[in-house]
């Protein structure tokens, strides 16, 4: 059995500006607590035995994370597109929107289409280039939408849409 992975499909380069920012203060308090990570390996190399030392494979453990998180957002972050300016249509589903669907019970649930850097279940944010949000993208308020998820068929009906 090899190890070769494919590579992963490229992720949408949109984000909204509080995404960016929210992108750019991670950033920032990474690189903080790189400073933090970095000292306490030194002081965890200096006890002696490294091949022993919990602290050390640890400290070692942690700074190969946070540098690789460095890494994706040194290169993710030059390459997002900020879309700040609301479309000429409120009326339809474009990037940013927060859109309220009804599906055939009645029940009603919202949903935000953001970028893939920043969606939140817990806020109910999807990302732009999931199923759901591909189906609602240019749709009208009104319009009913069929989605096809890994569970089956979903069908919705667009309530609302702001942004």
């Amino acid at each position: 059995m090899s190890r070769y992975r494919p590579p992963a499909a490229s992720k949408s380069p949109y984000i909204t500006p509080e995404g960016k920012r929210a992108l750019l203060d991670e950033q920032k308090s990474i690189w903080l607590r790189r400073r933090e990570v970095v000292a306490a390996l030194s002081a965890a190399a200096a006890e002696g035995d490294r091949s022993e030392n919990a602290e050390y494979i640890y400290r070692k453990k942690e700074l190969r994370e946070l540098d690789r998180r460095i890494r994706y957002l040194q290169k993710r972050l030059p390459d997002l597109n900020v879309v700040e300016q609301k479309p000429a249509n409120a009326e339809r589903v474009f990037f940013g929107a927060t859109v309220r669907l009804e599906d055939e019970a009645g029940t009603s649930v919202t949903y935000r289409i953001v970028g893939p850097d920043e969606f939140d279940r817990e806020e109910h944010y999807i990302n732009v280039d999931s199923p759901l949000a591909r189906s609602l993208l240019k749709r009208e308020l009104g319009e009913e939408v069929e989605v096809e998820v890994p569970g089956g068929r979903l069908c919705y009906l667009i309530a609302q849409i702001s942004y």
